[in-house]
């Protein structure tokens, strides 16, 4: 997991239409970046579905929201419309992003052991720093938590 003041490394990715997108493009606003594990599943559309819905009030402190999963171009696509998501998700099939963030590795799902996508959140300063890391996730109330940090 990346620190807090550590600089947010730069990618390029592509997104739910097929377009490249760098994180580089978005200095001057702060970013949601969030890393799941798959499209569609119940934790991960909860989670879509909040940020989602705390968009606008995101948005009213400069912040843009960022999913990235390994899911394919045209499966984000298909979240999207399925979800009415409106903001950006990014395809990393080969997890390489991932885990340059600290978001793939080994992790316990009712104690079994595996290797895939660990849920984690960044918040990324308008700089390129990270300015807080969520390692515990409530998929639920996450939009919210987001939206709350930003206020306080």
């Amino acid at each position: 997991m990346l620190e807090a003041g550590s600089a947010a490394p730069d990618f390029t990715l592509r997104d739910q239409d097929g377009n490249e997108r760098k994180l580089s493009d978005y200095r001057g606003k702060k970013v949601i970046l969030y890393f799941y594990p798959k499209d569609n599943t119940p934790g991960c559309t909860k989670e879509a579905c909040s940020l989602r819905d705390a968009k606008e009030s995101l948005e009213g402190h400069n912040a843009v929201i960022l999913g990235v999963s390994r899911d394919s171009v045209e499966s984000h696509k298909k979240f999207i419309e399925k979800q009415n998501l409106n903001f950006t998700l990014l395809s990393d099939p080969d997890h390489e992003v991932m885990q340059e963030y600290g978001a793939w590795g080994e992790k316990v799902l009712y104690g079994k052991k595996s290797v895939g996508t660990i849920r984690i959140t960044y918040i990324i300063d308008e700089e390129g720093k990270v300015e807080k890391a969520y390692a515990k996730v409530n998929t639920a109330t996450h939009g919210q938590d987001v939206k709350k940090y930003l206020e306080s």
